[in-house]
């Protein structure tokens, strides 16, 4: 009797698993393979914020943009990180991407601590290296503030472009007085003794925004979240969850060092997760998209059809509907 009891116990509990509790759906995130966006997801993962809001996160992980972009296009994956600018060229081309934000982490011009340096209009006639192309977002911002400020910082200067750490590099070296550089190089660079002269979130509010704008979010198909409403709340309740740990605990940021997911330490690691943590967002997002469009109108005439293609202002559901729902 004892063992047709145990074994009855054991049945009726497989069926209430089986039953009883919705399946947890899977939800496929594209990453790229060393991206800061890692920094949460794994986070997110060795803490089963996933699990806990009723979801599993697979990451798949890409060499490159253009290869984890394809994926998304193709299905393959259901979401990726982007900036918001791309998902409005998209959206206004007629599809369905639309956007949840992420971080308001931007790029800003670094100095050596001693430099004569201390705002935009010192930069005037020097040699200034600017990653990310003449089309990146934080140059653009920073051309306006300078239009506004009366002068052409692309004209009036020695500009170099190239990729990200071979410019900190160079900059290191000495062979540019200023730098605009994304904000992971500026955290490490700043705990190399740099400063910041001014950050493309300042040259937003001197444009008109209000606040910081998520340049960075997570993007997908509005179509694949309408019919996966609670696997995509259940990722986006599990990114709150795992920013909330990254902002409070300086034990989660050790772990990630011990882990090899920062290879940083010492001061480098306090300045990145300094820096993370002033970049989580914290506006209302009908905030963040009201800013949204006032730059977009400054973006479009700075950097033309290229930049932001075929759209004259903000297209609507750039900024997901839903967002107020998450929590």
């Amino acid at each position: 009797m004892r063992h047709w009891l145990v074994a009855a116990a054991v049945t009726f509990a497989a069926t209430l698993v089986s039953f009883g509790a919705p399946a947890q759906e899977t939800v496929r995130i594209g990453a790229l393979k060393f991206g800061t966006v890692n920094w949460e997801l794994n986070t997110i993962a060795r803490n089963g914020f996933d699990t806990r809001n009723g979801v599993k996160m697979e990451v798949i992980y890409f060499a490159g943009e253009d290869a984890s972009n394809i994926a998304f296009q193709a299905g393959d994956v259901d979401i990726i990180v982007t900036d918001w600018l791309e998902v409005a060229r998209l959206r206004g081309e007629g599809q369905d991407i639309t956007f949840a934000p992420y971080s308001t982490s931007v790029g800003a011009i670094m100095v050596k601590e001693d430099s004569p340096i201390h705002s935009l209009a010192d930069i005037k006639g020097k040699k200034l290296a600017v990653a990310g192309g003449a089309l990146d977002k934080s140059w653009l911002l920073l051309q306006g503030l300078a239009a506004k400020e009366g002068f052409d910082v692309a004209r009036e200067n020695q500009v170099d472009y190239g990729a990200p750490p071979l410019l900190a590099e160079k900059l290191r070296a000495g062979e540019f007085d200023a730098g605009l550089n994304y904000w992971q190089f500026n955290a490490r660079l700043e705990a190399d003794g740099y400063r910041e002269v001014i950050s493309a979130n300042d040259a937003a509010r001197a444009l008109g925004a209000s606040g910081p704008v998520s340049m960075l979010g997570y993007a997908f198909h509005e179509k694949w979240a309408n019919e996966h409403t609670e696997a995509i709340f259940g990722f986006l309740r599990a990114s709150r969850d795992a920013k909330a740990q990254l902002k409070s605990s300086d034990a989660e940021w050790d772990r990630l060092h011990m882990d090899g997911v920062i290879k940083e330490d010492g001061p480098a690691l306090l300045k990145l997760r300094d820096r993370y943590r002033d970049g989580i967002p914290d506006r209302p997002a009908l905030d963040e998209e009201a800013d949204a469009a006032k730059l977009f109108a400054v973006l479009a005439r700075l950097g033309g059809e290229k930049l932001v293609g075929a759209a004259k202002s903000l297209p609507a559901g750039t900024y997901w509907s839903a967002l107020g729902d998450v929590d």
